[in-house]
């Protein structure tokens, strides 16, 4: 098993910045890529960055790349989002979430999900 906490939502003005964090604890972190995912009200959860358990490769959603950056820290535990130039659209429930192998970008790739952490950006 692993846990996943994610932390670091709030409200921001559009234009701003945040940097989520995800504290992952149970089985090895450095064994799992991880990924970050979305959910808006009423519409599906949706992938946000991907990256590999040692951080030589990352991916991203048309929707954010080039304003966020996706990293992690094996030695802490932790994964990051680190969310700039922020849009009214990035409103949402951001989750990260565990699998073993590859990164993948659909929701069902995924075995651990964190609680989720909410992001709104005013406009």
């Amino acid at each position: 098993q692993v846990q996943l906490v994610e932390s670091g939502g709030g409200l921001v003005q559009a234009g701003g910045s945040l940097r989520l964090s995800c504290a992952a604890s149970g089985r090895t972190f450095s064994n799992y890529a991880m990924g970050w995912f979305r959910q808006a009200p009423g519409k599906e959860r949706e992938f946000v960055a991907g990256i590999n358990w040692i951080a030589t490769s990352t991916r991203y959603s048309d929707s954010v790349k080039g304003r966020f950056t996706i990293s992690r820290d094996n030695a802490k535990n932790t994964l990051y989002l680190q969310m700039n130039s922020l849009k009214p659209e990035d409103t949402a429930v951001y989750y990260c979430a565990a699998r073993g192998g590859a990164i993948v970008v659909v929701t069902t790739g995924y075995n651990y999900w964190g609680q989720g952490t909410q992001v709104t950006v005013s406009s």
